[in-house]
């Protein structure tokens, strides 16, 4: 490959970005601390059916960026910071977060090293020697010594989220032979078609917003209930108080309409709306059969007790 000068290659460079901006809709702004050479070389390749993965000084990806005049690509300014790359897509962006989740390698405790999540020793036996309880005792952890070995008596919360490792840390977690940490191109923010979003959205199913919208319109219609406002979530909860109260007026007093009729017969003798069992089958599957007859037809008789069920609510409202 023959080698350009710095202005070719800084030319070549906000081309290809430009091309890649207007070619594709979506993209994942992801971090890559701790990522080295040989992993990202293997994330190039299981990307490159489906994606375009590029990197380089934030500097020059916001200079490519302002050199578009696209208002839309300006979300993504504030999210370029840190060690960043950019993957460009027209895919399924959840699987390809998953892909980049697949890549990730463990890795030692260094010295300086930023915890990303809580490292906890767990209790139990080690291989090491019992030459080694001072140290322990050094970081105040509680051990004993069985057949000639160190075991930690409880689980020890050595690093919390966002602390530093220290020269202590890291030493007992590499005697332990223990790599607590995991890197990769993890993604930090998502543009798609002219907006950017958390990650975590991408996490959101359909049954999620179904629950939201439900819960939503149960909190209109108890609102408008408490209010006394008619709309499409409160009105059948109205049509169905006002039936009641009305059949709670027919039974206490000596007013009567066809469907109060059935509800004062029923509490005049209960025992005539009893439905008799069903005769034991030989086989089991006749049994139930059998069984979900009496159960469907006490159903119907007790929607058409009171007059009122969901189907005839919806086909009045």
């Amino acid at each position: 490959m023959v080698k350009v000068d710095r202005a070719t290659w800084k030319k070549n460079y906000f081309a290809k970005l430009k091309s890649f901006l207007s070619e594709y809709p979506k993209i994942l702004i992801v971090n890559c601390d701790n990522v080295g050479s040989n992993q990202l070389q293997k994330i190039r390749i299981a990307l490159r059916a489906d994606c375009e993965v590029l990197f380089g000084k934030n500097t020059m990806m916001r200079r490519a960026i302002l050199q578009t005049e696209n208002p839309d690509y300006m979300e993504l300014l504030p999210h370029i910071k840190g060690n960043v790359g950019l993957i460009f897509t027209t895919g399924d962006l959840a699987g390809i977060r998953d892909m980049l989740l697949n890549y990730k390698v463990a890795a030692p405790a260094r010295v300086g090293a930023i915890a990303p999540t809580e490292v906890v020793i767990p209790k139990g036996p080690t291989s090491l020697d019992a030459q080694k309880t001072s140290f322990f005792q050094a970081l105040n952890i509680q051990t004993k010594i069985t057949k000639g070995a160190i075991e930690i008596v409880n689980n020890v919360n050595l690093l919390q989220p966002g602390d530093r490792v220290g020269p202590s840390e890291a030493a007992l977690l590499n005697m332990l032979n223990i790599s607590p940490f995991s890197y990769g191109l993890l993604p930090t923010q998502v543009y798609e078609n002219g907006s950017t979003y958390s990650p975590t959205v991408m996490d959101i199913t359909d049954s999620d917003v179904i629950a939201r919208f439900m819960n939503g319109v149960a909190n209109v219609a108890a609102v408008s209930l408490a209010i006394g406002h008619p709309n499409s979530a409160s009105v059948p909860h109205m049509v169905a108080n006002g039936y009641k109260n009305v059949l709670a007026v027919a039974l206490a007093t000596d007013i009567s309409f066809p469907l109060a009729e059935k509800a004062k017969a029923f509490l005049a003798d209960p025992s005539a709306f009893v439905v008799a069992a069903a005769p034991a089958a030989s086989s089991g599957e006749e049994k139930k059969e059998e069984e979900a007859e009496p159960e469907a037809q006490e159903e119907s008789e007790d929607e058409d007790m009171d007059g009122f069920s969901k189907s005839s609510l919806y086909c009045h409202t």
